[in-house]
């Protein structure tokens, strides 16, 4: 029986796939260095996704070895729902794709359609024990939250100092001299990230605040009726724009 030729890629099957392993190994092991693993998982996860790309670079180059050596073991069948050398070829086109894709922070578009006006994200965060010792002052947006999951009595917290930082939504059902400062939480990657916030009190117009600035707030805890709603506010003392934090997520 005629053997029927193989194409031009699937000659070169073997080598397409040594590429597709070292380029999914570079790119892990670029976001890592690069800094934009921080965007797409939680730091519990980093060692993990950094040791499979180191995994598969060493996998990568004793596979190369094995073949520029030309002891590539004899009749190894290849189980593909593509003809040969087209799955390795369509994964090293992806790789190669993410080489050249900077992740972004979630913004604040994506924060409104997942929730954050809904009582700031109350009924997904994890509630933790209230600890006396933190002066109010020392305790960030993602620690707030915390205990109003646990104590949400928003007079409980009046006249308190309150310094926090988050990025800026505006809500369309709050009024023109309020606007919320929230953070994202990522509990495992990107996929699952929420938005938790509390409302800002203005002493101007919201409109000097841009939606997405990230902003460092100074000022007090006090309670306000919003869409008929007691809910703990901060009033506005000193508002001062930031930069991005490298890491803008929380946890």
């Amino acid at each position: 029986m005629t053997r029927k030729p193989r194409s031009r890629i699937g000659a070169f099957a073997p080598w397409l796939d040594v590429g597709a392993i070292a380029a999914w190994g570079l790119l892990m092991v670029n976001y890592w260095l690069s800094g934009k693993l921080n965007l797409l998982i939680h730091p519990n996860y980093i060692a993990l996704v950094v040791a499979g790309g180191l995994g598969l670079l060493a996998i990568a180059l004793f596979k190369g070895w094995i073949l520029f050596t030309g002891k590539t073991p004899g009749n190894v069948q290849h189980f593909s729902i593509f003809p040969p050398g087209w799955s390795s070829l369509l994964l090293l086109v992806t790789a190669l794709i993410g080489l050249q894709f900077t992740p972004r922070a979630f913004a604040s578009d994506i924060a409104v359609q997942r929730g954050v006006a809904d009582v700031a994200g109350l009924t997904r965060i994890q509630p933790q024990a209230f600890r006396a010792a933190v002066r109010p002052e020392k305790r960030t947006l993602i620690e707030w939250i915390r205990m109003l999951a646990v104590y949400p009595e928003p007079d409980a917290y009046q006249g308190q100092t309150v310094k926090v930082q988050g990025f800026v939504i505006h809500p369309q059902t709050l009024p023109p001299n309020y606007l919320m400062v929230a953070r994202f939480i990522i509990t495992c990657c990107a996929a699952d990230v929420y938005p938790v916030g509390l409302p800002v009190k203005l002493i101007k117009n919201r409109s000097t605040y841009p939606p997405d600035t990230w902003i460092e707030i100074e000022g007090e805890m006090l309670t306000e009726k919003i869409e008929g709603k007691r809910q703990l506010t901060i009033q506005e003392k000193k508002i001062t724009r930031i930069e991005q934090p490298a890491n803008p997520y929380d946890y």
